[in-house]
């Protein structure tokens, strides 16, 4: 047999027709330091392998090594879009812990800057939403007024976007009446500016052929992954931590759970824009109702002394230091606290041996669970759809690698 018999008799092998694609982990693909590697026929996605971890901190892990006032800043790094959810959320864990009861005024001050992280927060979401449709000048102009939101937190605790605001049971110190000055301003300017905002994109034809039916999942499915927050409202599921388990007093308050009904990018963005109308709504009613009382529970032996007491008083002093350096020892429980988040159900699992520190602590972050889902809802869809739902779904890395 000739050598050219002999190349034609050989198997040839199967031409492969698809192409990988690595979508991230660079930032401005994917919002975020995470990788998607994509099985493509053209622009169409067969099929979606998620890599995460990333920007894995060990959040988990050195939580179990620090007192429970060191474990607040840890918080501020997880969803950095609202810190301040993640930072009550902790503290009301804790306060569960102690079996804390803390004033009705401390309860209503937290409702109003854990509203204003949830507008800061929805603000992102659905502005990036608009960049990634081509729309670049409602990003523009929203971050002006979430600027605003953190003027509120810096005159609040001095800080802005990881604000390690609050303490174990209440606050620092009262709002001071240029924080007053500044909410009530905020709460004037912003709806007429927000109302333009949407004008672009609410009812735009270019903008609404990019997001409906753009990742839809369903409620059942969202359920079986385990979806909370936004996501899961825009399935059709009414379900919001603040009215299935209420907290903070929110009980108190009169506010509508906006749903969907398709389950895609232009019902999560929706719905997020209704929860800004309903958080602007609460905040109000918060201002309003606003109990009288002090800014802190009696929890003297994790509470902080004024800093006024530990410049002048040896006790404040001492008790300052055995607080801060966790020389307090902690009861023993077992507690799961959580708190409706920017992205959903927020959670700590928090056990306790007796020691100075949490013997375990888990961290329920939405982020991680309902990403889960990305690879089947982008299964199918064209390149350009898979960012704007990734956008949609709002994934923080922060949060998702923890």
């Amino acid at each position: 047999m000739s050598e050219k018999n002999l190349i034609h008799n050989q198997s040839l092998p199967e031409i492969q027709d698809y192409n990988i694609l690595n979508l991230g982990p660079t930032h401005p693909a994917t919002h975020g330091i995470f990788q998607n590697v994509l099985k493509m026929d053209g622009e169409i996605i067969i099929e979606s392998e998620p890599t995460v971890g990333y920007i894995h901190r060990a959040f988990e892990k050195i939580a179990e090594h620090r007192p429970f006032y060191q474990v607040t800043p840890l918080t501020d790094r997880l969803n950095y879009c609202s810190s301040p959810i993640n930072n009550m959320g902790w503290h009301m864990t804790v306060e569960k812990l102690l079996q804390v009861e803390v004033p009705k005024r401390v309860d209503y001050l937290r409702v109003i800057i854990m509203e204003l992280a949830r507008i800061a927060d929805h603000l992102v979401c659905n502005s990036v939403i608009g960049v990634d449709t081509g729309a670049l000048t409602g990003f523009t102009y929203m971050f002006q007024e979430r600027e605003k939101i953190y003027e509120i937190y810096e005159e609040i605790c001095g800080a802005r976007l990881t604000t390690n605001i609050g303490r174990i049971g209440g606050f620092e110190r009262d709002f001071s009446p240029k924080v007053w000055a500044k909410i009530k301003s905020f709460l004037k300017e912003f709806p007429p500016k927000y109302a333009e905002f949407m004008s672009l994109l609410e009812r735009n034809r270019i903008f609404m052929d990019r997001t409906v039916n753009c990742g839809p999942i369903q409620a059942d499915l969202a359920l079986n992954y385990g979806f909370t927050g936004p996501n899961l409202r825009a399935a059709g599921v009414d379900y919001d931590v603040r009215v299935m388990n209420p907290y903070s007093s929110y009980q108190d308050f009169d506010f509508v759970i906006p749903i969907g009904t398709q389950g895609d990018t232009y019902d999560r963005f929706m719905v997020r824009h209704q929860e800004i109308l309903e958080s602007l709504k609460i905040i109000q009613q918060a201002i309003d109702g606003l109990p009288e009382g002090n800014y802190f529970g009696h929890v003297p032996e994790f509470y902080l002394p004024p800093k006024e007491d530990v410049y002048t008083k040896m006790e404040a002093l001492i008790w300052h230091f055995k607080i801060v350096m966790g020389e307090t020892d902690i009861p023993k429980g077992e507690v799961y606290h959580a708190v409706e988040g920017g992205n959903g159900e927020l959670g700590f699992y928090l056990v306790s041996d007796g020691g100075r520190a949490a013997y375990r602590l888990h961290f329920r972050r939405p982020c991680f669970i309902y990403y889960q889902a990305y690879p089947e809802m982008i299964k199918g869809t064209m390149l350009s759809d898979a960012i704007i739902t990734m956008s949609s779904m709002n994934v923080i890395a922060g949060e998702l690698d923890a």
